[in-house]
This record gives C-alpha cells, structure tokens and sequence, in this order.
C-alpha cells in the first residue's frame, strides 16, 4: 500500500541540488583516509530538509555509500533516479558543504574484498531505479537510507541501524501535521517501519573517520 506522507516529508532524502564539483584538495577528510564501504552523511538543502531533522532529531538527512573505481571516489545514493555520484560532487550538494564519515568498527576484518564485491554488485543492481516517495519496502524502489542498509545486511550480513514504525518520529512540526490532516485526515500509518539516516548515524557499529 502506498502512503503519499512519505514521499511530502521525506523527499529531501532523495533530491539533488546542484551538479557542481569542488577540487577534492577542499575535502576536510583525507581522500587517501577513506576506504571502499565507507557511509557518509550530510545535510540536505531540500526545502523540506527542516521537517526531516524535526521528526528524526538529526541533523543529517541524507546517506550514502563509498567506493573507488579507477581511482575516483564514488558515492552509491538513492536520488532519482539511483546513482553512482562522484564524491567531490556529492559533497558539494550538502549545506555547507558539511558531511561525516564513518566506518564498520571491524571493518579490516568484516569487509574483505569478497564482500565488498558483493556489496558493490547488489549496489549496482539497485541503479537506474526510481527513488522511494513512499518508503516503501521492497526493492522496486530505493529510498536513500534504505539503498546503504540493504547493501550492508545483503552483503555483509549487519543490520546499520534499526528499522523504526513511523510512530516513533516526532510528527508535530507543523507543516507534518497539515500533511497529515490533508492526506490522511489525521490518520497515519504509524506501523510501518522506516530506516532513516539518523538510525544509521547513531548507529554503535559506526565509528567517525572525520
């Protein structure tokens, strides 16, 4: 079933604001410090990016996934469609420019070059698909958090944070509550489980790099 809220409170997870690069000598972090696997989080410019950090308490509200090919860092990420992003790229899209990087405690073990294959393929086989508006899931679609989880429990087998019923956010803000009196006349669907970036970036398994 499909829920429009969603896709009026959530979207900034999928929008991408600007196709400009930026010398990769400006990235605050060491390009030579991150390595393939690696999650990076920044705030989105999206108009709605407010009711995000609102209803989830995070500054963050987009994620995605890094990896090298032929010496360029890439981000894999949910956007419309899904795609593989340049990082220098990516990062410049984010307020500010800001952005966190963080890693799998025991990455040196968990992520051999098997499974970061792995994790590459079932990353690849998610692009050119549509972004999520209704957070739903299953894989006809990919929403930002979920594209990086389901790359991480398909691949390597953990869980980057915990999927949430949506009744766990904080939906007072509000223009959410004129949504949901407007699509739902009041009535939401509280069950339904979401993974948002801030569950991952809380997540204990993660450790900064920046």
């Amino acid at each position: 079933m499909r829920y429009p809220i969603f896709h009026l409170i959530l979207i900034c997870f999928f929008i991408s604001c600007s196709n400009d690069t930026i010398p990769s000598s400006t990235l605050k972090t060491d390009i030579k410090l991150i390595q393939n696997g690696d999650i990076i989080f920044q705030e989105s410019q999206s108009s709605l990016s407010e009711m995000i950090q609102f209803a989830t308490k995070s500054r963050y509200s987009h994620v995605g996934i890094i990896y090298e090919q032929n010496g360029k860092q890439l981000v894999y990420e949910a956007v419309q469609p899904v795609k593989i992003t340049p990082l220098a790229q990516w990062i410049n899209r984010g307020k500010d420019q800001h952005y966190v990087v963080k890693r799998l405690k025991n990455a040196t073990d968990i992520l051999t070059p098997t499974v970061l294959q792995k994790m590459k393929k079932i990353g690849e086989k998610h692009i050119g698909k549509d972004y999520d508006g209704f957070f739903e899931w299953s894989d006809k679609k990919m929403y930002c958090s979920e594209l990086v989880w389901k790359i991480y429990q398909e691949g390597a087998g953990i869980a980057i944070g915990q999927p949430q019923p949506i009744r766990a956010f904080d939906l007072n803000h509000p223009t959410i509550k004129n949504l949901i009196q407007t699509r739902y006349k009041g009535v939401i669907p509280e069950e339904e489980k979401i993974i948002s970036p801030a569950a991952m970036f809380d997540s204990p398994l993660l450790v900064n790099i920046n």
